[in-house]
């Protein structure tokens, strides 16, 4: 129980509205197909922004240097399917230009030498472990 004038909550219970609400209960976004290593950057000039929510408003900050959605997932301490969605949405509003990874083909099952190496790497680190 709490006191009168007491704060029923503290820094560590963390946020208040929970994800979905973010999206307004979805958890699917507009047709373009994210990954967390695609590169998003503002456009110029820079229409109007149609969404009131500030998450919109901090993404297009943020975005005025291009950043990976994992980047602005971490800056904007959001989990990365809302960071999608709220992306997504920005991108069909004509906000945001996104760029996919080189490497996203999904249709490519054969791994690169590069990929081998890291593969080999991150296992001698596990190892290690």
């Amino acid at each position: 129980m709490t006191r009168m004038g007491e704060s029923w909550f503290d820094d560590a219970a963390g946020p208040l509205v929970r994800p979905y609400a973010v999206t307004r209960g979805r958890t699917m976004g507009a047709a373009h197909d994210l990954d967390m290593l695609t590169l998003v950057v503002t456009v110029s000039p820079l229409p109007r922004l149609r969404h009131i929510e500030q998450e919109y408003a901090d993404i297009v900050q943020l975005c005025r240097t291009p950043q990976s959605v994992a980047e602005v997932s971490a800056h904007l301490n959001l989990p990365l399917a809302v960071t999608k969605i709220l992306v997504g949405d920005l991108i069909t509003d004509g906000l945001l230009n996104f760029r996919a990874p080189a490497n996203s083909d999904a249709d490519n099952d054969t791994a690169g030498i590069g990929d081998l190496n890291i593969l080999r790497a991150v296992l001698d680190g596990i190892r290690k472990l």
